[in-house]
């Protein structure tokens, strides 16, 4: 599959390497093609670095892992999105992890789908640290990936590469359960530096 990734920071380098391990072909979609870290990046995978609107042109799947006050200006900088798969990655940290900017009533899955008229969105590799994109397995039992999404073409597509990295993928419904992903991504945060947890933890959905 061909992947889009815009952003080259923790989690689009996660994603990217796990997905280039898996056979898919990554570009990356960055400001600055040239930047010292993104080439660090191409020469540690392999992977093409290019425009943000060349790298979501070239993807059949676009992912943004952006941190969130440059998710407005990525989106549109990607181009024309309708029919795309678009994986959104954001969370709408308010300054100092003290909360969220969306709450229950909205998200930022939802604001992302407003920003890409007719791309078909999913909220996906959210809940969980970049360090277990790269590994989730937790002595032999995989990490939980939840997801939501309207289409369902979309999320089935989202479903594969999340098991291509190694997670338990689990669908959490319709792209309005982003309003309970997001918190639950801030969770994982506050677990894992304010109560000092550590970010070698991650959530299971646990069935009888």
């Amino acid at each position: 599959m061909r992947i889009g990734i815009i952003g080259a920071g923790s989690v689009g380098g996660a994603l990217g390497r796990g997905w280039i391990r898996a056979g898919h072909e990554v570009t990356f979609g960055v400001r600055n093609p040239s930047d010292p870290k993104t080439a660090k990046l191409r020469e540690e995978t392999g992977a093409q670095a290019a425009s943000v609107a060349e790298a979501a042109a070239a993807g059949e799947v676009v992912v943004f892992a952006t941190p969130w006050e440059a998710t407005e200006d990525a989106v549109k900088s990607a181009g024309g999105l309708a029919g795309k798969i678009v994986l959104d990655c954001t969370n709408p940290l308010a300054p100092k992890l003290s909360g969220l900017t969306h709450g229950f009533d909205t998200s930022a899955g939802e604001q992302v789908a407003s920003w890409a008229p007719g791309a078909r969105v999913v909220k996906i590799f959210n809940t969980t640290g970049a360090n277990n994109m790269e590994n989730p397995d937790f002595n032999g039992v995989a990490a939980t990936m939840f997801y939501c999404g309207d289409d369902a073409e979309a999320k089935a597509a989202a479903a594969r590469l999340a098991a291509d990295l190694g997670f338990d993928p689990v669908d959490a419904g319709n792209l309005e359960q982003a309003r309970l992903l997001e918190p639950l991504a801030l969770l994982w945060i506050r677990l894992a530096y304010i109560q000092n947890q550590g970010r070698d933890i991650a959530f299971k959905l646990m069935k009888r």
